[in-house]
């Protein structure tokens, strides 16, 4: 396929057409013409490199009820991403090379996204052995990302093996900073609400210890740490500390920890119930500006899709987790764009290139240079919208920004140079033979 899109205002704010050709931005400049392309007319539109989720679950092979690679990746290509690693809390979990290849190759099926899987840590995630790390590493997925998500690493001698095996191979272990036994019930941030609510508490000091602890195993192996979802201001501080010392940690940040507070939980609606839970806004002030200091690194969705019973329930008993792809970008804007924390060069690199960077993901270091793959969305800031269940492309409904009013739209999502998604709407996905086609070069 062939592509001339005109008008596109770049993150720093110049302006360009750009022509995709044969996978790659064959061409910039103004005035471009090319016969027989497809014209996307961009004038006021952002156009931004493609969107790479570093902590996505796409709960397939074994949770297909909650989501498949098919329906999951739809989700990402209509909010405007391109490349997605695939959680390993599966059924079977992605603990061996087998079931990464699966994933895979599911990606490639359905065409929209990129799909890397992330490979366990521990064998069945239980946190007793590891798992095969070796044969992931070594398999056609090429696994480079490795976390139990969902659960701790705890056991430290367990981690510290965990980090030096990853070193062999440039790998990163993803934690999921919770201590177990200090959250052992939680079922909101501890603090003076969970005490009106008479809900049991889920301690800041549960996370900001694991990572404290985690930094310091990283140093002394010399391995790379990356901290899942950080959500206290104490977290910020600690990474911080870490970096100042030159310990290899990055950070993520997901969007509904820098706009929502543990307020919404006096609604008892399960849409809010996640892990880590809805903090103070003390801390969603903290997480604002360690991303803007570059603290925490990244911005990554944790898009966690349930079935509809399994939210829908007495709170107490309610899953916890939010979709988060199809408002991610939307959710951006509104809470660190907006408040000038942010601008358009630092969403390029919050949500592109640098989790494309930690997950050691290629082409997405020269976005919109002549040769480099087509990987890039168009983004209407300007534009507004009443977020409602028409705009969930994927099999969960359980965002909790449904019925707010969310600024910008993605007008449209060019994967290794086909569009996924034209004038906001999503399209058929590239047959196999020619994502293959482009993959190859």
């Amino acid at each position: 396929m062939t592509y001339l899109i005109t008008g596109a205002t770049l993150p720093d704010g110049t302006t360009t057409d750009l022509l995709v050709d044969n996978g790659v931005i064959a061409e910039t400049g103004s005035s471009l013409s090319q016969s027989g392309a497809t014209v996307i007319d961009a004038a006021g539109l952002t156009a931004l490199p493609g969107l790479v989720d570093l902590h996505t679950h796409l709960r397939e092979p074994g949770f297909e009820q909650s989501e498949t690679v098919l329906t999951g990746s739809r989700a990402a290509a209509i909010g405007g991403f391109t490349s997605v690693f695939a959680m390993a809390n599966t059924s079977p979990v992605s603990d061996t090379a087998g079931v990464v290849e699966q994933v895979a190759s599911l990606g490639v099926r359905a065409g929209y996204v990129t799909v890397r899987p992330i490979g366990a840590v521990t064998m069945g995630l239980k946190g007793e052995q590891l798992s095969e790390i070796g044969a992931m590493a070594q398999s056609r997925a090429q696994v480079r990302v490795f976390s139990d998500d969902g659960s701790c690493v705890h056991d430290s001698l367990l981690m510290r093996r965990a980090l030096e095996y990853v070193k062999t191979f440039d790998g990163v272990i993803a934690q999921h900073a919770q201590d177990p036994r200090l959250t052992l019930g939680a079922q909101m941030n501890e603090g003076a609400l969970s005490g009106e609510l008479g809900l049991a508490g889920w301690p800041a000091v549960a996370e900001e210890s694991i990572i404290a602890r985690d930094v310091l195993l990283a140093q002394h192996v010399g391995a790379r740490l990356h901290v899942c979802h950080v959500s206290t201001a104490g977290s910020v501080d600690v990474i911080r500390w870490a970096k100042a010392r030159g310990i290899a940690v990055t950070a993520e940040v997901t969007p509904h920890h820098l706009l929502l507070t543990e307020d919404l939980v006096r609604t008892y609606d399960s849409r809010y119930k996640v892990n880590p839970p809805l903090r103070r806004t003390e801390d969603v002030m903290a997480l604002r500006e360690g991303l803007a200091d570059g603290t925490i690194d990244i911005i990554a969705t944790d898009h966690a899709p349930h079935p509809v019973e399994a939210k829908e329930c007495a709170w107490d008993e309610a899953a916890n987790g939010m979709v988060g792809l199809e408002s991610a970008l939307s959710v951006v804007h509104a809470s660190v764009v907006a408040s000038g924390q942010l601008d358009w060069s630092d969403v390029a690199r919050v949500l592109s290139s640098k989790p494309a960077e930690i997950g050691r993901l290629s082409g997405y270091d020269a976005a919109f240079v002549v040769g480099s793959p087509a990987n890039f969305t168009l983004y209407d800031a300007s534009a507004s919208r009443v977020f409602g269940t028409e705009h969930l492309h994927g099999k969960g409904v359980n965002s909790p920004y449904l019925e707010r009013t969310l600024p910008g739209r993605v007008m449209a999502t060019i994967h290794n140079g086909y569009a996924t998604v034209l004038d906001g709407e999503l399209l058929d996905a590239p047959t196999v033979a020619e994502s293959a086609r482009v993959h190859r070069g």
